[in-house]
Order: C-alpha cells, then sequence, then structure tokens
C-alpha cells in the first residue's frame, strides 16, 4: 500500500538556492516466522556487499532492533531497517523499489514501509563522518512533520547506566501527544544505539527536548562521559511509501506496541 507524505502536497527536490538536496531513506521491514527471521538475521553481514553495489547509493547501515519498539536490550529478530542516502528523491525511490538487494527483503518481510527525508540540521558522526548534508538553505515549514534520529557509541563501562534509563525515557516518550511515530534500532546490540522519533512539528519536538527531566538526563551523559561517539539529526519528512503495525507512520498510534 503506498502513502504520500500528506494529501496534495508538493514533494521538493531542491533547496531555496536551487542546489540538488541529498535524501535520506529508513526503510524498516517486519518478519514473521523462524526461516524468515533467520533469514533476515543473516543479511546483517549477507547484504553489506549487495548494497554497496546499489547504484546511487552514498551512506547507509544495516540496522537491527531490540523488542518493546526497539528500546529494550534483547532483540527482536523480527524487525529489521536500512538506512542509506541518495543525491536525488527520484534516485532513492527507484532503487528501492527496483534493487535486488531491495526486493528481496520485501520478499521476505510481512510489512514494509520507508520514509524519505531531508536534513536540515546535523552535528556530531557517525562512523567517523557526517553522513548527513544540509545544504545552505535547508527549507522546515513550521506546521510539518519532523523527524528526529539520534546515534550513539556507548562506552563498554557504561552500558548498565545507559540501558537502566531507557525503560523510562522510552514511556515517557510513548506518552507525548503529538509524537506520531518512534522506533529503537542498532548496528552492534547494546553499543551501538539509534532513536528515531517522527513529530507532528518542531515545536512538539523542542517541548520534549527541553523539559527539565529530559535536559537532567542529557546532562548526566556528558557529565559521565558515556559515549565515545554520538551525532544527533532534524529532517523535513519528504514522502512515506507502505504501513507499519498496520498503521500510516504519520498517524499518531506511538500506543499501540507490538513485539515479535
Amino acid at each position: 500500500m503506498l502513502h504520500g507524505f500528506a494529501k496534495g502536497a508538493t514533494i521538493l527536490e531542491t533547496t531555496n538556492s536551487g542546489e540538488a538536496m541529498q535524501v535520506i531513506t529508513l526503510s524498516f521491514f517486519r518478519f514473521k516466522g523462524v526461516s524468515n527471521k533467520l533469514w533476515a538475521f543473516s543479511q546483517m553481514l549477507a547484504a553489506r556487499y549487495p548494497l554497496k553495489r546499489v547504484p546511487d547509493i552514498g551512506f547507509h547501515k544495516l540496522l537491527g532492533s531490540g523488542t518493546r519498539e526497539g528500546f529494550h536490550p534483547y532483540p527482536n529478530f523480527g524487525v529489521y531497517g536500512i538506512l542509506a542516502t541518495w543525491p536525488t528523491l527520484d534516485a532513492a525511490r527507484a532503487q528501492i523499489g527496483s534493487a535486488p538487494v531491495f526486493q528481496r527483503y520485501r520478499d521476505h518481510a510481512v510489512e514494509t514501509c520507508t520514509v524519505y527525508l531531508s536534513a536540515v540540521r546535523c552535528r556530531g558522526q557517525w562512523a567517523g563522518r557526517l553522513p548527513f548534508d544540509v545544504g545552505q538553505e535547508p527549507i522546515e515549514a513550521p506546521n510539518q512533520s519532523v523527524a528526529v534520529l539520534t546515534r550513539a557509541t556507548i562506552k563498554p563501562r557504561h552500558i548498565l547506566n545507559f540501558w537502566r534509563q531507557v525503560p523510562d525515557i522510552s514511556a515517557t516518550i510513548r506518552s507525548q501527544d503529538q509524537l506520531q511515530f518512534k522506533i529503537g534500532l542498532g548496528e552492534v546490540p547494546w553499543l551501538h544505539q539509534v532513536t528515531f522519533t517522527i513529530w507532528e512539528n518542531k515545536a512538539a519536538m523542542d517541548a520534549f527536548a527541553y523539559r527539565q527531566w529530559h535536559g537532567q538526563a542529557v546532562q548526566a551523559v556528558r557529565a559521565g562521559d558515556w559515549f565515545s561517539e554520538e551525532l544527533f539529526a532534524r529532517f523535513r519528512v519528504l514522502h512515506q511509501e507502505g504501513e507499519w503495525e498496520g498503521y500510516h507512520p504519520l498517524v499518531n498510534h506511538t500506543n499501540d506496541v507490538k513485539n515479535d
């Protein structure tokens, strides 16, 4: 099932200055049955080379997930993701729609969803590089959905401290009225963590980010030097294809949780 970002919305592929705009995609796949889950797990290694050879693909990562929407240390062997960057929206949609590696994922999955994004802010590094291009004049409408991705490499000696905080943070995020979607992902279990959320607008995202308890949690991480690497990125949501948990991801359904 195909959904656009919003009925009648215009999908922009350039900045205000007319320069080409990098597009970031985050694709989710849900698998059922032992054989399909084993296949998906094997692709964390086997899909690396085929993904690297996809035309026009730039920075890319294969991602696993945890249970309880990804915010739990026990792996969810039924949910995986692929993050990638592309030179244009047309290139992204063409390759995700036709490249054999993406097609194999869809053939084995019972549910798939891809969100197309453009970065409006990015700070920090991922694997020693800045993966998302912001451009000189990023476009950000005040009443448009805003996506946020955070990624961190946790120092081994701080793993327990980090995961002790996750349940409370996850419960608080889920209670936010203007949160449309959230999921926790990771490259390496327990050590490399990714959080992806979509908010109704920037004001909703800011209201959560600047709450006192959230600021205190961030300060505790900084003071304790828990991370060896971290990244924060904010995006415009350009387009979305597919459904997740039977819903359109840009509709608030974060209280409906499914664990496989």
